[in-house]
């Protein structure tokens, strides 16, 4: 009930955008049509075993015609398939619309769109399948390497790995085709070898320099100086925020490879959406950034002009924030999502890592797609945030075995730097098992890279839309068999409250509408018609949506100074 009410109203905010590729002519529809046992159409032109080709194909235009006069369109027939199906072809009308029409024939038994499909291929980035094995590494002494799962969040779903994210499927159909992706963020390392050529000339927006750590104040350069707090500072200068020591985290690099890593080049890691484009904006600095400067930045990246700034040259579809802090969501940044989506821009944002209590801002924010974090078995992550407000769980990464000394099972690999304060120059590696990356910051860009994916096969939809197609592709959480060896029984989660909620068993209305597919949110996005204002009599649920999402479901069934990285 609750992802129903959550879709009609999706459904009253969709607004009409033009289709971009009408321009290129009008389309041309291909439809598979099978016949229902005795249907009249059939028994009246027959086709048998042996008949000659040139016989077949008259009786197979002969049925067509028969379905053109009842459907009101010429058909062509293409190829007979087995005894009861035929191809057949229509111009200035989509595949999609056609298929509902033929669908509707008494002696038609289903119409399916006939797609193109590509063989699939495992790329050849080594630390896709499998990561280094664990070894002593004898600069350190330290135990190092892994994970030795490899990416194993990007591939299809299987008993232990639940929650895999089915990316490898969709990349048949698109892999991001220059779709752009801003990660507001610490900054991106664009020299890391797996990020070279993935992005683009950003902006700093940190304004104060007792943040920024690199001198200055707001320019261009979006590269990442690094953020670590010394001992003394967090003593001194610091301790007013609560900062503690750290090492730099190279939070937006880390980002930044799961969204667009290069891909099939050999080495490294594949990216989600390889084919897509990084814009880096950097909003956090030491200790966080502030709200004034993050917001800012959402504007810059969706191509919104502001005084006294440059424009944006490549602004951005998608906005990953993998950012936040408690509280609920302000008019500030409500007015600022509103402008960004408005522009057709669509926001994702990290629930937050308080270990399930409520989620924070701006991921608490109407027309933000906020994200909760799974384990690979597909039950909540204990680190992550939940409730009502968000929109699809992934990905958050998790450990299992949390021993002094262990290597980390299941976390998400992806870029790094060897620095531990300013950046190494041919630093360039990735996080494994020792050096982890888990948490919500980590399962949004999956949610972020797949809603490019999306509008690189659909730049039509708007960012409801886009929502309405991740949550319609989702697949359902586990509701048994998530034994992580030390807790086999996890209870049912609850709405948050003040008391921390680890692992818990996701429910619809907590987590999210369900799991991300990738593969799944693209044939949903497909399934989703064109529209306009006037079909949907400006806003409200029209009959074409409501159907439409039906057969869609059926066939895919605060800190007061800023925010800062929500981290695992």
């Amino acid at each position: 009930m609750v992802f129903a009410a959550g879709v009609a109203m999706l459904a009253t905010s969709l607004t009409a955008l033009a289709n971009p590729s009408a321009a290129a002519g009008p389309p041309t529809a291909r439809v598979i049509v099978g016949y229902r046992a005795g249907a009249a159409v059939a028994s009246a032109h027959p086709w048998r075993k042996g008949a000659p080709p040139q016989d077949v194909r008259q009786a197979a235009q002969r049925r067509a015609d028969a379905l053109a006069r009842r459907a009101g369109v010429v058909l062509t027939t293409g190829r007979a398939i087995g005894h009861r199906a035929q191809v057949v072809i229509a111009s200035g009308v989509d595949s999609t619309s056609l298929a509902r029409r033929l669908a509707a024939d008494p002696d038609v038994a289903y119409a399916v769109v006939d797609q193109r499909r590509r063989a699939l291929t495992v790329p050849s980035d080594p630390l896709f399948s499998a990561g280094p094995s664990i070894y002593l590494d004898p600069s350190t002494g330290k135990n190092a390497g892994g994970p030795v799962v490899g990416q194993w969040y990007l591939r299809e779903p299987t008993d232990l790995f639940r929650s895999a994210t089915n990316a490898q499927a969709a990349w048949a159909r698109s892999t991001g085709s220059g779709v752009v992706v801003a990660v507001l963020d610490t900054g991106v390392l664009a020299n890391h070898v797996d990020l070279e050529g993935q992005v683009l000339s950003g902006y700093d927006f940190v304004l104060d320099t007792t943040y920024s750590n690199d001198g200055d104040g707001r320019d261009a350069d979006a590269s990442d100086p690094g953020d670590w707090v010394t001992a003394d500072e967090a003593a001194g200068r610091y301790r007013a925020i609560s900062c503690g020591q750290q090492d730099s985290s190279w939070h937006g690099t880390h980002v930044a490879g799961i969204v667009a890593a290069a891909t099939n080049n050999g080495l490294g890691m594949a990216g989600l959406a390889h084919g897509a484009k990084v814009l880096p904006v950097r909003v956090l600095g030491k200790c966080g950034g502030y709200d004034s400067d993050i917001q800012a930045g959402m504007l810059w990246a969706a191509g919104i002009d502001q005084a006294g700034l440059p424009g944006s040259t490549t602004p951005a579809k998608v906005l990953n924030l993998s950012l936040g802090g408690g509280g609920s969501c302000t008019t500030a940044y409500q007015d600022t999502i509103n402008e960004v989506t408005a522009r057709g821009a669509v926001v994702v944002a990290a629930a937050g890592n308080s270990a399930g209590r409520a989620v924070g801002t701006p991921a608490n924010c109407p027309g933000v797609i906020g994200v909760a974090g799974v384990r690979h078995a597909g039950t909540k992550v204990g680190f992550s945030d939940l409730g009502p407000e968000i929109a699809i769980a992934a990905p958050g990464g998790n450990c299992v075995n949390i021993e002094q000394g262990q290597p980390c099972l299941y976390p998400i690999l992806t870029t790094s730097n060897s620095g531990f304060s300013a950046p190494v120059a041919g630093g360039s590696i990735y996080t494994d098992s020792f050096n982890i990356s888990v948490g919500t910051s980590f399962a949004t860009p999956m949610v972020a890279a797949t809603a490019a994916l999306i509008l690189s096969v659909r730049p039509d939809l708007s960012p409801a839309q886009v929502k309405t197609a991740l949550q319609l592709g989702a697949r359902p959480f586990p509701t048994s068999g998530a034994d992580n060896g030390t807790d086999p029984t996890p209870v049912t989660c609850q709405p948050p409250s003040s008391q921390e909620q680890l692992q818990c068993y996701c429910v619809t209305g907590l987590c999210g509408a369900g799991m991300l597919d990738v593969s799944a949110a693209l044939a949903a996005a497909d399934a989703l018609p064109l529209t306009t204002l006037a079909d949907s009599g400006g806003g409200a649920m029209s009959w074409p949506w409501l159907l439409a999402l039906i057969a869609a479901t059926a066939v895919l069934s605060a800190r007061p100074r800023g925010r800062r990285p929500v981290r695992g």
